[in-house]
């Protein structure tokens, strides 16, 4: 019965899409594509996605993930900054790079920061006037991202370690709010990001 369950809701909920969810889920699944490649259109095709997200993420009191888009929409700009420039050589500025011991003791802090922030504000606004609020949840997922996106801006490796964690948090996360469609972009970004991970694996060892 409960998988029955799982399958009415999830048909249900693809029939309900919206065109606008559905623009905001091929464009986050074209600027993983391009994260995956080091492409630059990562970020434009990203702006595209976080805007509409904002929006969405408003509408279903998933206020944690709204801020999370308003961040990616800023760390886009200066991702997209920083990925165009280049030497005197005309080569990349910033290379794909493994974290230091440092940049992992700073990721760990900023990422339980950002947890703790994000997880007591949500419990206000669940208490105060948004019932819906799932605030562990939505904390996990939107304190991975805040993670994994600053480290994609810097061509860090471990940004996908991030960005896993973050889309088994969202699957079941927008599942459970009826963005089934967006559930199922956070399934496709999760294979993506793992054979991304092993991409820019490849691409460190040729630099190497």
């Amino acid at each position: 019965m409960l998988v029955l369950s799982i399958y009415q809701s999830f048909i249900s909920g693809l029939l309900a899409t919206t065109p606008l969810e559905a623009i905001g889920v091929i464009a986050g699944i074209v600027s993983v594509y391009f994260s995956k490649k080091e492409h630059v259109w990562v970020f434009p095709t990203g702006l595209v996605n976080t805007i509409i997200y904002i929006y969405i993420s408003i509408k279903g009191s998933l206020w944690g993930e709204a801020s999370v888009n308003v961040y990616y929409t800023i760390m886009s700009v200066y991702g997209w900054y920083l990925w165009t420039r280049k030497t005197t050589e005309h080569h990349q500025l910033i290379n794909i790079t493994y974290s230091s011991r440092n940049e992992w003791v700073q990721q760990l802090i900023f990422f339980s920061s950002i947890y703790i922030i994000i997880f007591f504000l949500l419990t206000y606004v669940q208490q105060s006037f948004a019932e819906g609020a799932i605030p562990w949840a939505d904390a996990l997922g939107s304190a991975s991202a805040y993670t994994g996106m600053w480290l994609m801006a810097k061509k860090k490796i471990e940004s996908w370690f991030w960005w896993i964690l973050t889309n088994l948090v969202s699957i079941p996360l927008y599942f459970t709010k009826g963005y089934v469609f967006t559930s199922v972009q956070f399934l496709c970004l999760l294979i993506l990001a793992i054979a991304g991970l092993m991409e820019w694996r490849k691409k460190i060892k040729l630099i190497n």
